[in-house]
């Protein structure tokens, strides 16, 4: 059974950066694609970036790209999120998701997923 546990969030002021981690166990971490998506309350869960298995592929929202970056340690087994220039629209629950298939883009391609990690942006 794979496990994500992600952390990095917190609480943080328009402009300033964080990165969030996700670790994952129990399964072939350089095989899988991985993604981050956020969710408010309210809303519907949405796409911020995925990365391919081994790192050549990525794709973002269009509303972080030049904010956001994605990358990956398949070494430590973890997948980052460097967040800058951060805003308060970008307050959401993070999730870190992993797909069996080398290569996703959506979170019905996703098979396992973290429990979530909140980031909230104040102005």
């Amino acid at each position: 059974q794979v496990q994500l546990v992600e952390s990095g969030g917190g609480l943080v002021q328009a402009g300033d950066s964080l990165r969030l981690s996700c670790a994952a166990s129990g399964g072939t971490f350089s095989s899988y694609a991985m993604g981050w998506f956020r969710q408010t309350p309210g809303k519907v869960r949405e796409f911020v970036a995925v990365i391919s298995w081994s790192g050549g592929i990525t794709s973002y929202l269009d509303a972080v790209k030049g904010r956001f970056t994605i990358s990956r340690d398949n070494a430590k087994n973890t997948v980052y999120l460097q967040m800058n220039s951060l805003k308060p629209e970008d307050t959401s629950v993070y999730y870190c998701a992993a797909s069996r298939s080398g290569v996703a883009w959506t979170e019905y391609e996703m098979n396992y997923w973290g429990e979530g990690t909140l980031v909230t942006v104040s102005t």
